[in-house]
């Protein structure tokens, strides 16, 4: 892959990635960014390995569930997510909240759940396309998002 070739694919696919990766740090758009980032560079330093059997888009997502992973491993939580939306200004707009009730519930679902339901719901990929992205086979992936909305459901019906 040339670099104008890798430069095609950044600006074609950012905003999805930065979309996805936003509802995995639920709605932590700052981490997103820098996960989005660095994911990009791991790309870009491994763009020869690129095999063209999946798309950039499923290879460049794979990286960041992986650099999402890796962080959360290394990073030790700093408050809850119920501090975190006590301690938001009351002068935000009300557009910045939308999907705060999303938000809270995918962060008390396992990162598997959220991962899947995000790739399946938020980005339409088929389950098909979240087996590769994930690493698990295509079963597993509908039993994923099957325990997945369970869970959000009850988070959503009974955070209100």
């Amino acid at each position: 892959m040339t670099r104008s070739e890798f430069a095609e694919e950044v600006k074609r696919t950012r905003e999805g990635v930065r979309r996805f990766l936003a509802a995995l740090c639920c709605g932590d758009l700052a981490l997103a960014d820098d996960i989005a980032q660095e994911s990009y560079m791991k790309a870009y330093l491994a763009a020869d390995s690129f095999r063209h059997d999946a798309s950039f888009e499923t290879w460049i997502r794979r990286i960041a569930c992986r650099e999402l992973l890796s962080q959360r491993r290394s990073r030790r939580p700093t408050s809850e997510i119920d501090e975190a939306s006590q301690a938001m200004s009351p002068d935000e707009s009300d557009s910045a909240f939308r999907y705060q009730a999303l938000y809270a519930a995918l962060a008390r679902i396992s990162e598997r759940e959220r991962t899947a339901i995000a790739l399946y719901y938020l980005e339409g990929y088929s389950t098909s396309e979240v087996s590769d992205i994930i690493g698990v086979n295509e079963q597993n992936v509908r039993q994923i998002l099957s325990r997945g909305r369970v869970r959000l459901r009850f988070l959503m019906n009974n955070n209100q």
